[in-house]
Formats: C-alpha cells, sequence, structure tokens
C-alpha cells in the first residue's frame, strides 16, 4: 500500500514529514501519468507543481484557505489529493471529472477556471469579501509567468496593491505558457534570478549594520535605505511587484519541499499582499514532458515508454489554415500573421519559421493582439491573427471598437469554433456566431471543408474590411485540396442540391452531416435540398427569400448557440422580406453550457450529428400533418 492511498483529503497530509511527502509527490506523479497517457489531457503543467501542490495544502487549511488556481492546467495533483482520486481514472471522459477546477465538483475548488489571468482577480474578491466579514482564512492565487503576461493579471495586482488586503499569490516560474513565453515580462523574471545574490548582500548588510550600536548603526542603515531606493533600479529582485504594493520573496526551487514548507508558513500571516516566485520545470519527473513539454502541453493519449503518439491521419483545418497562408505569403510581402501565444496550437509554428519577420506572438493577450493587428492594418499590411474561438471572446471589445468601428483588413481566423470535446464548457466555441454577427463592417465565414477554407483564406485577404473566417478544430473531411486559389463569391451560398419538400442550410462543419441526413431522407422518398450558407455576414437573403413556394419547409443547421446563431438571421431575412407561412426549424445549442466529452458524443448529445439532424428533419415534417 503507497503512501497515496492514505490520501482521502489534505488534512491527511499533515501527519507527513518532508521525506515522506517527496515520495508521495512521486506517487502522485505515476498516477497524473498512467491517466493522461490513456485519456489525454494538460501533462507538463501538471507535472512541474506536484510539490507545490503538497506545500500548500499541508501549510494552508484548505477549502477554508482558498486556492485559486489559474487556467487551471496543472491542477490534477491537487485534485488527486482533495477526494478524486478514485474518479481521477474518468479525467475529461464524458461524464467524468473535468480537465480543471469546477466548484460544483468539490468544495476545494474554490473558482472555475479555463481561461488564464483570473486567479489574481477573483482571490483578491475573495480577501476582499473576507475582510468585510472580518473572517481570519488566508487567501491563495497560483499563476503562471506565461498568465502573468494578460493586462487582467496586472488590473488585480493593481487593485491588490491598493486595497493591502492580505493574499498570497504564488508566481509559478517555469518559463513557459504554452508555448516558450514572449515579451519584456518574461525577459524581466529572468532578471530577477540573477538578482538573488544582490537580495542576500542585502540581507547580510542589514544584518551586520543591526548589530553595531544604535548610535552608529541606524544612521548607516537610514543612509543605506536612501542608497538602496536609487540602486534598486540596478540589481534588486521584484522591483515590479514591490512597486506595486507587494512584498515580493523569492525565487525559490518550486521542487524543494523543505524549504516551499517554511517559506510558505512564514509567509501565511505576514499583513498584506505578499507575491511568492516560485521556479518549477514543466514536465518536472517525466522525461519526455521535459524534453519537449510544449507536446505534452494538451496531449492526445500517448505510450509511457517512448512518450509517442498515435500518429494523426489526415489533415487538421488548423494544418491547412497554415500552410495555406505560407502559401498565400510567398506570393504577398504584406501578410502579416499574429498568435496570442499558441502558434503550434493555430497552426502558425510554421509561417513562424519560413517567415520570422512577419510573425508576432504577442503573449497571452487576445484583447491587446486584436488591436495590434488593427495597427498593423492601419499602416497597410494585412495581418491574419489565429485566434481559439473560446479565447476571442476576451477581445470583442476590441473587435467592435478598434477593427470593425474603423473597416480596418484584419482576417481574425477563429480556430476551434464550434464543438470541441473533452476541454468542456470553458474551451467549446460555441458563441461565436451570436456575438460577431451583428457587427457593422464585418464578413463573416464557415467553410464546409478543409477545400474550401483555403479558397475562404484567399477571399478573405482580398476583401479590404474586417473578415472573420471560423474553421473547427480536428481533422478535415478528406477532399481533395485544389492547387490553385479562387474568390468566392461575397455573401452567396452554395446551393449543394435542390428539394420541394425541405431545404436544409447549413452552417460549416454542419454541412456534412446535413447532407447525410438529406440522403437518408430522400431514401424515404422525400425531395430534401441542401444549402452550404458559406457567409453568416452578409447572409445570402436573396437565396432565403426565394425559397419561398420552392420548398415547404426549412431547417437550419450550425454548432453555435441558438440564441442570435445563424438560424436567428434566417428568421430575420424572412421576417424582413415580409415572408409568412414558411415553417422554419432552428436546429443549434440550447440555452446552456456544453460539458465535456468527445466531439461525437456531444453532436450526438446535441442531435447535431447525422443521425439527430435526420430524426428532428423527420419530426418536423410530421408537424401540421
Amino acid at each position: 500500500m503507497g503512501l497515496l492511498d492514505r490520501i482521502k483529503s489534505p488534512k491527511d497530509l499533515k501527519g507527513l514529514g518532508v521525506d515522506e511527502l517527496t515520495e508521495l509527490a512521486q506517487e502522485i506523479r505515476e498516477e497524473i501519468i498512467a491517466v493522461v497517457s490513456a485519456n489525454g489531457g494538460h501533462l507538463a503543467s501538471s507535472l512541474g507543481v506536484v510539490e507545490l501542490t503538497l506545500a500548500l495544502h499541508y501549510v494552508y487549511d484548505t477549502p477554508d484557505d482558498p486556492i485559486v488556481w489559474d487556467v487551471g492546467h496543472q491542477a490534477y495533483a491537487h485534485k488527486i489529493i482533495t477526494g478524486r482520486r478514485d474518479r481521477f481514472h474518468t479525467l475529461r471522459k464524458e461524464g467524468g471529472i473535468s480537465g480543471f477546477p469546477k466548484r460544483t465538483e468539490s468544495p476545494y475548488d474554490a473558482f472555475d477556471v479555463g481561461h488564464s489571468s483570473t486567479s489574481i482577480s477573483a482571490a483578491l474578491g475573495m480577501a476582499a469579501s473576507r475582510d468585510i466579514k472580518g473572517g481570519k482564512n488566508s487567501v491563495v492565487a497560483v499563476i503562471g509567468d506565461g498568465s502573468m503576461t494578460a493586462g487582467l493579471a496586472f488590473e488585480g495586482l493593481n487593485q491588490a496593491g491598493h486595497l493591502k488586503s492580505r493574499m498570497l499569490v504564488v508566481l509559478n516560474d517555469n518559463e513557459m505558457s504554452i508555448s516558450t513565453n514572449v515579451g519584456a515580462l518574461s525577459g524581466y523574471l529572468s532578471r530577477i534570478i540573477t538578482g538573488q545574490r544582490a537580495e542576500k548582500l542585502k540581507r547580510d548588510t542589514e544584518s551586520l549594520l543591526k548589530k553595531l550600536p544604535p548610535s552608529f548603526g541606524d544612521p548607516m542603515l537610514r543612509a543605506a535605505s536612501k542608497a538602496e531606493d536609487s540602486l534598486k533600479c540596478l540589481f534588486a529582485p521584484g522591483l515590479l511587484f514591490e512597486e506595486m504594493g507587494f512584498s515580493y520573496v523569492g525565487p525559490v526551487d518550486g521542487h524543494d519541499l523543505g524549504m516551499l514548507i517554511g517559506k510558505l508558513r512564514e509567509l501565511k500571516d505576514r499583513r498584506g499582499p505578499v507575491l511568492l516566485h516560485v521556479m518549477t520545470k514543466k514536465g518536472k519527473g517525466y522525461e519526455p514532458a521535459e524534453n519537449d513539454p510544449t507536446a505534452f502541453h494538451g496531449t492526445p493519449p500517448f505510450d509511457v515508454e517512448t512518450g509517442s503518439t498515435a500518429k494523426f491521419k489526415g489533415v487538421s483545418y488548423t494544418g491547412v489554415f497554415g500552410d495555406a497562408l505560407i502559401e498565400l505569403a510567398k506570393d504577398d510581402p504584406a501578410i502579416v500573421a499574429i498568435s496570442a501565444a499558441m502558434p503550434e496550437g493555430t497552426g502558425l509554428s510554421k509561417f513562424a519559421a519560413a517567415f520570422p519577420g512577419r510573425f508576432f506572438d504577442v503573449g497571452i493577450a487576445e484583447q491587446h493582439g486584436v488591436t495590434f493587428a488593427a495597427g498593423i492594418a492601419a499602416s497597410g499590411l494585412k495581418p491574419v491573427t489565429a485566434i481559439y474561438s473560446t479565447f476571442l471572446q476576451r477581445a470583442y471589445d476590441q473587435v467592435v471598437h478598434d477593427l470593425c468601428m474603423q473597416g480596418l483588413p484584419v482576417v481574425i481566423a477563429m480556430d476551434r469554433g464550434g464543438v470541441v470535446g473533452e476541454d468542456g464548457e470553458t474551451h467549446q466555441g460555441l458563441f461565436d456566431v451570436s456575438f460577431m454577427r451583428h457587427i457593422p463592417n464585418l464578413v463573416f465565414m464557415a467553410p464546409k471543408d478543409e477545400n474550401e477554407l483555403r479558397h475562404m483564406m484567399y477571399t478573405a485577404l482580398r476583401l479590404n474590411c474586417p473578415v472573420a473566417l471560423r474553421y473547427p478544430r480536428g481533422k478535415g473531411e478528406g477532399v481533395p485540396l485544389d492547387t490553385d486559389f479562387r474568390v468566392l463569391p461575397t455573401g452567396k451560398a452554395e446551393v449543394i442540391s435542390e428539394g420541394s419538400d425541405l431545404t436544409i442550410i447549413a452552417l460549416g462543419y454542419s454541412v456534412n452531416p446535413a447532407l447525410k441526413a438529406a440522403e437518408a431522407l430522400r431514401a424515404k422518398g422525400l425531395s430534401v435540398g441542401v444549402v452550404n450558407a458559406r457567409f453568416v455576414k452578409p447572409i445570402d437573403k436573396e437565396l432565403i427569400l426565394g425559397l419561398t413556394g420552392r420548398t415547404k419547409r426549412v431547417i437550419t443547421v450550425e454548432e453555435n448557440v441558438l440564441a442570435g446563431g445563424f438560424g436567428s438571421a434566417v428568421l430575420e431575412v424572412l421576417e424582413e422580406g415580409g415572408v409568412t407561412g414558411l415553417p422554419v426549424k432552428r436546429l443549434g445549442v440550447p440555452d446552456i453550457y456544453v460539458e465535456q466529452a468527445t466531439q461525437a458524443q456531444i453532436r450526438r448529445r446535441l442531435g447535431l450529428d447525422a443521425e439527430g439532424i435526420l430524426a428532428a428533419a423527420e419530426a418536423f415534417m410530421q408537424e401540421g400533418r
């Protein structure tokens, strides 16, 4: 029986010594590797904070002392020791435990996360609430150096320094976000590491002066303090955080349990906000993840012995996008690519290698990324910024105000539009059609397959206006790719087939399951047509209004929430055109957050696969008979 078998809650850690905790850390790593190798998940981040997780739960009295994890990529060890080990094998599975902290899952999960840089603001809110209620508990935020690049993190730091509430911010510095960190802050944190000698010199000097007689030592201490203010910027670590009102401590070794526990005990009751700078190694304890933490950030199932994953068969939408952009950029030196800390995930890493002077990684800063792109466009170039649909939500104001209001020609490549899968509620791209389609000056496209994605890329870069291009996660339909590019007529749908009984108007990924459903309906004697919408905006009003008298019923299909989505746009066209008597059924996502499962399981659950569309169409055709 291992140590881990005895840990049912963090209270069971309290009686262990440092040697036992070190042994426990190894068992936890083995558990994480075993489950993630079978299920997939965020491996490198969680392996890097095992000791930190144990130390925090050892010193603090969770859940009374809440720990707010930023993003949550690193929370697997936390889940294992907070009563969920028996369910850990269900990680990221349908009906299983989430890959991220989730309040409904455990009282130890203080805050739902999934997007970065929220921990400091949320933890500060908890600390402020405690102060109002006269509580005495501690509050901890754990944030990575990559997440610290986002503006929200600095907004939280700024307010925390002003309120001076007692809280601890643990800066987990592994010198990476998902990809290698970029930007001035990353360089600053690196310089802090070299400032440890200066900090030791400061402490030693103060200790020496305090031992001298007060009449001699005190004036020298005051003089040293004044000199320090002028010299601080040259050598003192943590100046940025000190100037924001935090007591800065560190850096400390994030894998030294004895040191971590001692330091956390020392800081637990310190007044005001404190920032503890902890150095960790991403992928710690598993050599393949240590050597390539980017590959093991979010990994599919893999072989533990070799670290190898199953080879991806076919092409992905992301890959086709990246390759097409390189092709187009070879002939057009004005094309520039922008990523928000995800060049690999968005397919831009090849572009970065091919055109390093025309690629920018802005870090985890989608808001800045969109406005940065707008500035580039305002200066005459053609920026393409690739951002996951779920993360584009963070830059909504910038899209409205900085991009579309000025009509600047920026292409927003919205990867992971629609059902995403095992990452769950925080990562499904199910809102973008609704929050983008009503913005003036914007053209919004969605391809039915990877070949059409290539032509949409070509079209987008020739439109002198903002363009949103939405495509799904995962592999394409397997269709041949045209060697040439062509411009698609703006705002015109593709009529794949016509039908007098029913017409299905589908958007993006939904076109192909709609085609399969239509084929099944035809086999039952119905005349069914299918339209590939192509454009959310401008929508093909002529085609929609022309359906009157040519088809008895219309179904719209989309992987987006129904409220304000593509189906709503079709209804608006019919209402504005004065069309009555044409029954319309909208298929999409109801008013819910969609929980984790595979993409196929989610589509089946929502009735958005071929079988679901077929069943809905059959029921619709029976209405009124």
